[in-house]
């Protein structure tokens, strides 16, 4: 039996952290697969081998439904992150939440935190910091609230149940014994919005995007306008990417933010 190790962690702690996202949303009854956890102790983590082909249409599509339910699994509040670490963003412990909204959330725990730590390292002029304080005052105040998906909204459910770093390279495009199913890896796995994780995959380009949201679709429906919505979440992944590689991942992330004002 093959195992995959990982080591290159921030904090010894995030290794636990990882495998406990992991195995929460594994969870998730009919939910996307995610990578089987086979040991884990501070600073290692061993993932089952997952053997990688070529993604097709009908696998991007079987993805999607899966990803909407485990989005529709849930998640206890805006913030949440299972296990007793608090997780890791960008190399650093989790802000945590007790928001009451998602409004409130994105802009406290997942916008201001990593605009003043860009900030820190002069990634921004005066005029583009007021472009996020005034993104945030915004958030706050509920302009930008929105429906969660019809599966979450026809189960009551409000906050998703997030991957949480879901670009591309976290997204395996099985082979072999996994029976052709994508498989993840490299959670960040919290409590949020759905069209969050559905972002992500935008940014960077996944493989079949329109077949994973047409798949996602067809099981739950996206809240009206959510097109429209798409860089507004992501502006939290671009901070991220700034805080930790700098370059014109700070000019993307003022001109997602910008569009919302």
């Amino acid at each position: 039996m093959r195992n995959w190790r990982k080591t290159d962690f921030p904090h010894p702690d995030a290794a636990l952290a990882e495998a406990d996202g992991l195995r929460w949303l594994a969870e998730a009854d009919g939910g996307a697969r995610v990578a089987q956890v086979r040991h884990v102790e501070a600073g290692v983590l061993d993932l089952e081998h997952v053997a990688t082909g070529r993604g097709t249409p009908a696998m991007a599509r079987a993805f999607g439904a899966a990803l909407a339910r485990t989005h529709a699994a849930g998640a206890p509040s805006f913030g949440y992150v299972p296990g007793s670490t608090g997780g890791f963003m960008a190399g650093a412990p989790m802000p945590g939440s007790d928001a009451a909204t998602w409004g409130e959330f994105y802009a406290d725990a997942r916008v201001l935190p990593f605009v003043r730590r860009a900030e820190a390292d002069g990634a921004f002029s005066e005029r583009e910091l007021g472009v996020f304080t005034e993104l945030a005052d915004r958030l706050r105040s509920g302009q930008f609230d929105h429906e969660q998906p019809g599966l979450l909204r026809d189960g009551g459910v409000a906050v998703a149940r997030l991957h949480g770093d879901l670009w591309s390279g976290n997204v395996l495009w099985g082979a072999g014994d996994t029976g052709g199913e994508v498989v993840l890896i490299d959670a960040t796995a919290h409590g949020g919005h759905a069209e969050t994780d559905l972002a992500m995959l935008d940014l960077f380009g996944a493989p079949h995007l329109e077949e994973i949201l047409a798949g996602y679709q067809e099981v739950s429906s996206l809240a009206e306008g959510w097109q429209d919505r798409v860089a507004l979440h992501q502006v939290n992944p671009l901070l991220v990417h700034t805080v930790l590689f700098g370059g014109g991942y700070a000019q993307a992330a003022v001109a997602a933010a910008a569009r919302y004002l």
